[in-house]
């Protein structure tokens, strides 16, 4: 099966940009949707014609913030918003159970506002890590995907020195997603490709950056390691517009 992720910046105007019809070329068996900005009532009907019938929809309180939703070609047993988790109720994950197999689709917080929310972050991601550990414990299989918000290495941005001091790529940042790797996760796309560089899934609507590539790695499907023998592929679709990210995905014979 085919996994693609995507933070859309607003499904509205992605809508209205027409920039989601890519998916009828792709056809993946589950899309995950991050920053839909919308409530279930505002998601525009129609924005592709692939059959994805079953929808799980997780809006922030607050109109026209954060947000996620998740497509799917097979309805999941349950599905939960982990509200011990998102304690504000910005709508950011949907957890979605298949057989023994738990995917969760993020969008993680952005700490570059002030210390606090930095804090709310590091607070976001200890609270995720163990609970994903506890799925595992009950013997699930995890799929991590979205947007996590943090570069892990130098190669996951184009100038690394130059924001060595910025939210997004802080050392106490990046130790996390060490973390999560030392708990048994796998990074799929560095699994698959290794230390390729210049691939990234986020640019700056400032200054040209995407058109001279100067991004940012902060989209990422992490699977727990009893996955990696089913793995087949993972990818980033970097010729995909109409959001400042761009969707990634895996092929996985589940």
């Amino acid at each position: 099966m085919t996994i693609i992720s995507w933070n859309v910046n607003g499904i509205r105007a992605v809508a209205n940009k027409n920039a989601l019809q890519w998916i009828d070329e792709h056809q993946p068996d589950i899309l995950c949707l991050q920053e839909i900005k919308a409530l279930p009532e505002q998601i525009p009907d129609a924005l592709f014609a692939h059959e994805l019938p079953y929808v799980s929809i997780n809006s922030a309180e607050k109109k026209g913030y954060s947000g996620t939703l998740i497509y799917s070609n097979r309805e999941p047993d349950s599905v939960s918003t982990c509200e011990h988790i998102d304690t504000t109720r910005e709508g950011r994950i949907i957890e979605q159970h298949y057989d023994d197999t738990v995917l969760l689709g993020v969008y993680f917080p952005n700490g570059q506002k002030d210390d606090e929310r930095l804090a709310y972050k590091l607070q976001f991601y200890d609270d995720f890590l163990a609970h994903c550990n506890r799925l595992r414990d009950e013997g699930k299989s995890i799929i991590i995907c979205g947007d996590i918000n943090t570069a892990h290495t130098e190669i996951d941005l184009a100038h690394p020195k130059a924001n060595a001091t910025s939210s997004g790529f802080l050392p106490v940042e990046r130790a996390w997603i060490d973390t999560l790797i030392e708990n048994g996760y796998v990074d799929t796309f560095r699994y698959v490709h290794g230390d390729v560089t210049q691939r990234y899934s986020w640019w700056s609507y400032r200054s040209g950056a995407r058109a001279k590539n100067v991004g940012w790695r902060i989209d990422y499907f992490f699977i727990s390691e009893d996955l990696c023998e089913y793995l087949e592929d993972a990818f980033i679709l970097d010729n995909i517009e109409g959001s400042d990210h761009c969707p990634v995905g895996i092929s996985i014979a589940l």
